[in-house]
């Protein structure tokens, strides 16, 4: 089946579930659905140019306090204001991005969690802004744009979740299938060849942090408007781990592999937290057992028992 042929038969399924599912299982469906989002960001690094980061959660707290300010303050309609909160978000990310990549390995990687956790630092020094460790509540979802109300609801919002996870993996998969992501194979499989080939992968580089920066900003204005608040946890080293844990575990290198562990891994903390206070160390146990035994994570066990049958079939 083509590609896109499964890509509508995905997106027809995912509009029906609002109107078959409860409303609280609505509730971490959006919630999967974020963190999807968040999950893809980070694999545009982690997946395709081989840049671990331990702070990524930096673009997603930013995109978050980013909404928050300007939804409460400026109350512009919902859907502008979480662009806004993109765009500040990606002009945010071009210096990071300009001082991580002049380093290379775990001193990027340090550098990353560094810059996190500056950004959660400076949430208590602007703390008439940014409400400080309250974080900021009472978010409101404004009417708009020409009046529209529908995102005031869940169902209208989940559409509204929906439609930016989608746009984004086509976004993400045009762009790692383009020219500019052979480049980025090329500096994930042997950077010093790609050099020499003629590329400036420094500038890639950057680029790549900036797009990954701008979809986790995307993530974390969406999660302002939806759970009505954003708190300083959300810059914390926490959810950097929790973010590259899910990658990790949904298969680096897919784009679709992260959505996959970020609903595996919000509907496995909702169920096991219900039965024990331990769901850490169970989930731990987890994630060390797809590294021992399925590197290749969810969606390359599902890829490789598709092509079993397929191979059986013919």
């Amino acid at each position: 089946m083509d590609w896109r042929a499964r890509f509508g038969l995905v997106a027809l399924a995912a509009c029906v579930v609002p109107f078959v599912v409860p409303q609280y299982s609505l509730t971490i469906i959006i919630a999967a659905l974020i963190f999807g989002l968040f999950a893809m960001s980070l694999d545009l690094m982690v997946g395709y140019c081989r840049l671990f980061s331990f702070g990524h959660a930096a673009a997603y707290g930013f995109g978050a306090y980013a909404a928050g300010v300007i939804l409460i303050h400026w109350q512009p309609p919902l859907v502008i204001g979480i662009v806004l909160a993109v765009a500040l978000t990606v002009v945010a990310a071009i210096p990071v991005a300009w001082i991580c990549t002049r380093s290379t390995g775990v001193s990027f990687a340090m550098l990353t969690l560094a810059f996190a956790q500056l950004g959660y630092a400076m949430l208590f020094r602007f703390r008439d802004l940014l409400g400080g460790s309250d974080g900021i509540t009472g978010i409101p979802r404004p009417p708009g744009p020409f009046g529209m109300t529908w995102f005031e609801g869940k169902t209208g919002y989940y559409f509204l979740v929906l439609g930016c996870v989608l746009g984004s993996w086509l976004l993400c998969r045009a762009i790692v299938r383009s020219p500019f992501g052979a480049v980025l194979a090329g500096i994930r499989e042997n950077e010093a060849k790609t050099v020499a080939l003629g590329y400036n992968t420094r500038a890639y580089k950057i680029a790549t942090v900036v797009l990954a920066y701008g979809f986790g900003g995307l993530a974390g204005a969406l999660y302002a408007g939806f759970a009505g608040y954003a708190s300083p946890e959300l810059f914390f080293w926490l959810t950097s781990g929790q973010v590259l844990i899910m990658v990790v575990v949904g298969g680096a290198g897919t784009l679709i592999g992260p959505i996959l562990g970020a609903a595996f891994f919000v509907v496995l903390e909702h169920q096991l937290s219900q039965v024990t206070d331990l769901w850490p160390l169970i989930f731990g146990s987890v994630f060390i057992a797809f590294v021992l035994f399925a590197p290749q994570g969810i969606w390359g066990l599902v890829g490789r028992r598709l092509q079993a049958k397929a191979d059986a079939a013919s």
